[in-house]
């Protein structure tokens, strides 16, 4: 794993040439599309390193146009020049009029141009409509997306980076659940972040999950005030970021002991699902093939209505991107791509169990970035 201090740099160098090369794809009435507004903030960083909050990156066939307000100025600029996309896109800085007229004046003469269906309001539709008058406004879906699907060195070390410091976290206030009184769902979720932020991260890659006891039987149950004892089982899902990019990691433990009854059963299934699922991730695998094979393991051992979300998902920028993991995905899993494994089983009444890696996809199969143990003996605490 690379260190921090090593990480492969980011450039964005390539990225706004091919997706022009996926333009002419998108077609209306008046012929194929010739320019794209990007809205998503995610893909907007993606293209340029721009990360601020506001700000719209416009697209045609030779010219490339950033428009963001004043209180972006100086972090726009550097931000161009460190990804390397100063040479390439053009920046207009300025009020909402300014930034309007900007992009009217590159898209006039445009017979067709695209926005990004997925980020883009009915009232923002009508908004652009007004402005490019005279062109067709057509909607996209996941132009950008699916160019991020592969990532690249510096994206990958990133995510990589972000998964050792969640690891690190969740062993350093892991001795928590056995501490002599216990600890509430919210409180041990409160250190987990914690922990996180002073190992390095940004903020959290999304809202921490602990579940214990009769709450870990719902698969995003939120952590609040039940206090975790010994016997319970406890789901932790939870994830860094790093550099703007993601780890996703989810362990479940039992505090005090081996788990019995009907709970080691799952605890078996749900473990030999994953290790196969897994063992399913490569170049060419359908992402479908890899959701059928957890969840084959889990419908033989009676529990097929109890698994019920996908297998996993992509990770990135975004903790849920392409390509989805599931049962009706036509994803087919390329090197590079960084996607989940994360089957799980939920009895109400007795407890869920769900165990999760984040892996990249290599030329010869797969490589995990989450790294802390599944071992049986160690996903249970002693108190």
């Amino acid at each position: 794993m690379a260190t921090r201090a090593d990480l492969a740099p980011l450039s964005v160098t390539g990225r706004i040439a091919r997706l022009r090369g996926l333009l002419g794809e998108v077609s209306g009435a008046a012929g194929p599309m010739g320019g794209l507004l990007v809205t998503n903030p995610a893909n907007i960083r993606w293209l340029t390193g721009f990360t601020g909050s506001a700000g719209i990156l416009c697209l045609t066939g030779e010219r490339a146009l950033l428009t963001t307000d004043g209180r972006y100025r100086t972090q726009s600029a550097e931000q161009l020049a460190a990804s390397g996309a100063d040479d390439q896109v053009a920046m207009v800085v300025g009020g909402v009029q300014v930034q309007r007229d900007a992009l009217a004046g590159l898209l006039a003469g445009e017979p067709v141009v695209g926005l990004e269906a997925d980020t883009v309001t009915w009232a923002a539709q009508r908004s652009w409509d007004e402005l490019f008058q005279g062109s067709e406004v057509v909607p996209t879906r996941g132009l950008v997306e699916r160019l991020r699907v592969i990532k690249d060195a510096g994206e990958i070390a990133r995510m990589e980076w972000a998964a050792a410091i969640a690891d690190r976290a969740l062993e350093a206030v892991l001795p928590l659940l056995t501490a002599p009184g216990g600890i509430t769902e919210a409180a041990f979720a409160a250190a987990l972040d914690h922990a996180m932020r002073q190992g390095g991260a940004e903020e959290s890659a999304f809202e921490t999950i602990v579940a214990s006891g009769e709450n870990s039987a719902k698969p995003h149950a939120r952590p609040g005030g039940r206090l975790i004892g010994p016997g319970d089982p406890v789901v932790v899902d939870f994830g860094a970021v790093y550099d703007g990019y993601r780890s996703d990691m989810t362990r479940t433990f039992v505090v005090g002991g081996e788990p019995t009854g009907e709970l080691a059963t799952v605890f078996a299934v749900v473990g030999a699902a994953q290790q196969a699922g897994v063992a399913a991730v490569g170049p060419g695998a359908g992402a479908a093939a890899v959701d059928a094979v957890c969840r084959d393991i889990i419908a033989e051992a009676g529990w097929a209505e109890r698994f019920e979300h996908g297998t996993g998902h992509g990770v990135g920028l975004d903790i849920h991107e392409a390509p989805s993991v599931g049962a009706g995905s036509t994803a087919i899993l390329a090197s590079g791509a960084v996607v989940t494994v994360e089957p799980g089983v939920y009895l109400p009444g007795t407890g869920g169990v769900r165990i999760e890696d984040t892996l990249v996809v290599t030329d010869a199969g797969s490589r995990p970035l989450t790294q802390f143990p599944k071992d049986v003996a160690l996903m249970r605490s002693p108190r």
